[in-house]
């Protein structure tokens, strides 16, 4: 039966990688794939997460199976990140959260549980989006359009596009966006926006998603949570699925969350019991071991304002990065104004460049860079952005 099967297209990321590692050039440069790295071109555990895995060794807790929505503190802490610890969410109990492997496997319980409970909605993505983002609902066997989001002539937010493309959506299906430092063009809305998109979504019955994996990397942990208070609204309804992937630098233990808002709380608990039952006949019941590292820091005073304090050395290293990158690009006298990308916020940015640049700084510089132009800008550093820029100069031309 095997013999019938054929050979899946790599991922265009995960497979950007694969390629970079079996490159035997020294100086190659991965700006692909989504993890941050420090200076000297690290990804180091955070101090924080250090000491708590420490503590947890040392308390040899249990290791028998957590409930289907996962560990409680956790689930709490996830609530109070993402709305505030005296928000009416939480006062009147109508979000239930539950922990998943990772923002990826909250995407894909989301898939899972609108294919369910409303088999003929569409899930919108704004266009572009993350590479992964349609496929996984499509696994769901969740249909997937796009709707206009990025100006490429401008580098930023095609608001009045976007707009216009919602109120053409047909009522009872989702729409999903990126609460902050969207991925792949780091360009994100403004407060007034984010106002008149809730408006938008709300007017035409359409339940939003929002995918928040960042929070921390833009502005700070409680600034970069404003999109998505915006889209709460009383008695409205909404999804959203959050990650410690990045802001906790927890990429290998998949850590993430899905949460529902409900209108009520009566309600609430019958949608956990569906979310439940996706869950169930998919993983059962997610790890623990990456979800008591949150919880603890976040539920301890101390080890929270040092988390902080880590992210917000991250956030300032990625930012310095686009600074220092957009000073270059000038210096190298590349054509055009890269000002934008100085202007956007998180790990991601596009550059501008085309695929067949793209390709041929793969192949002339060892340089690796997502087929759309995304580049990592966490994966640039005072060593090696000399040698990043001089190539873009090349495959550009003056």
């Amino acid at each position: 039966m095997f013999q019938t099967i054929e050979l899946a297209p790599r991922d265009p990321i995960l497979g950007l990688t694969e390629a970079f590692k079996a490159d035997r050039n020294p100086e190659k440069i991965n700006l692909g794939v989504g993890v941050y790295q420090d200076a000297s071109g690290k990804t180091p555990p955070l101090g924080t997460v250090a000491e708590a895995a420490k503590r947890l060794a040392e308390a040899n807790g249990s290791l028998s199976y957590l409930p289907i929505p996962g560990l409680a503190e956790y689930t709490l802490a996830v609530q109070q990140l993402l709305f505030a610890t005296d928000h009416e969410v939480l006062a009147t109990g109508r979000a239930k959260t539950a922990q998943t492997p990772g923002g990826t496997g909250a995407l894909r319980v989301t898939g899972d549980f609108l294919k369910q409970n409303f088999p003929n909605a569409t899930v919108w993505v704004t266009d572009p989006t993350w590479a992964n983002h349609p496929g996984v609902f499509q696994a769901a066997g969740v249909r997937v359009e796009k709707f206009p989001y990025f100006d490429r002539q401008s580098n930023g937010i095609a608001i009045e596009e976007m707009l216009e493309a919602i109120g053409k959506m047909p009522a009872g299906d989702a729409v999903l966006l990126h609460g902050c430092c969207h991925n792949p063009t780091g360009a994100d809305p403004t407060a007034d926006q984010w106002q008149q998109i809730a408006d938008a979504v709300y007017g035409q019955g359409l339940l939003p998603i929002v995918d928040f994996a960042y929070q921390g990397f833009a502005t700070g942990i409680e600034e970069d949570a404003a999109g998505l208070r915006a889209m709460v609204r009383p008695g409205e309804e909404m999804i959203v699925c959050s990650s410690f992937s990045k802001n906790f630098g927890l990429y290998c233990e998949r850590v993430g969350a899905v949460t529902l808002v409900v209108a009520d709380a009566d309600q609430a608990a019958v949608v956990e019991s569906q979310v439940k039952r996706v869950i169930r006949t998919n993983y059962s019941n997610p790890p623990a071991h990456g979800a008591r590292l949150v919880a603890m820091i976040l539920g301890d005073d101390t080890l929270r304002d040092q988390w902080q304090e880590e992210v917000a050395t991250m956030r300032d290293r990625i930012n310095g990065m686009r600074a220092l990158l957009v000073e270059k690009l000038t210096e190298k006298g590349l054509p055009g104004d890269y000002s934008f990308i100085q202007k956007q916020r998180g790990m991601f940015s596009f550059s501008g460049l085309t695929k067949d640049q793209v390709h041929a700084l793969r192949k002339k510089h060892a340089i690796y860079i997502v087929d759309s132009g995304r580049i990592n800008v966490a994966g640039i550093n005072e060593r090696n952005v000399d040698r990043l820029t001089q190539a873009m100069a090349d495959v550009v031309g003056k």
